[in-house]
């Protein structure tokens, strides 16, 4: 794919991200640019329905709103709020270690810095990449399935894992669009470009995809 397309492509996905109808923006009401929400919101999410996200994301903030309520919040508290999210009892103790973690050794603040978020457990480069990114502004590639999915069904770039994908888009993507990427791709692949049976003609940028299927 020339390079030329892949930014008439993002130009389109951006003027056009709102009417698509993704999840995501009711995601962004809750959490907006709070690093400390996008970090809990995103444990939230692994292996979880948008809608349970959203739900469980919002009985949470209503106490939980930084790493110092965590003092008057018991596990099992974190873990009735989260429910039915994938995995919330262990996801509760995960919460509970990392606000624990920054109240001692980081001034009860999110790092913003790469390094050493990936040295909380369960803080992956997704994870990390997206704390940067959306509640830093740093610029930084947020590669989750429908990035690492999308970009190589366009043809931009041919990968098999989401860390690669990374990578790729690094050394492709002109940094000054790496923030909004993961946006705007998120909300094509939860309303239209879906891993299986993409709406292409439903999709604003239908004509400039390659359509690869892996």
């Amino acid at each position: 794919m020339d390079d030329k397309i892949i930014l008439e492509i993002i130009s389109i996905l951006d003027k056009k991200k709102l009417e698509l109808g993704s999840p995501v923006f009711d995601l962004i009401k809750i959490i907006g640019n709070d690093p400390f929400k996008i970090l809990i919101s995103t444990i939230i999410s692994l292996r979880t329905r948008d809608e349970i996200t959203i739900q469980s994301s919002k009985k949470l903030f209503k106490f939980l709103k930084s790493p110092n309520d965590i003092i008057n919040i018991s596990v099992k508290q974190i873990s009735e709020a989260i429910y039915p999210c994938g995995f919330y009892n262990r996801k509760s103790i995960q919460i509970k270690q990392i606000c624990i973690s920054l109240i001692n050794n980081y001034d009860s603040k999110i790092p913003d810095d790469l390094e050493t978020l990936l040295t909380f457990k369960g803080i992956g480069r997704k994870t990390a990449n997206l704390i940067l990114s959306r509640g830093f502004n740093i610029p930084a590639i947020c590669v989750d399935t429908h990035v690492h999915r999308i970009s190589n069904r366009f043809g931009y770039i041919k990968t098999k894992t989401p860390e690669q994908s990374e990578f790729k888009l690094m050394n492709k993507l002109p940094k000054k669009y790496w923030i909004n990427y993961n946006l705007i791709l998120v909300a094509l692949g939860q309303s239209i470009c879906k891993p299986i049976n993409p709406k292409c003609d439903k999709c604003p940028i239908s004509k400039l995809c390659e359509k690869i299927i892996s």
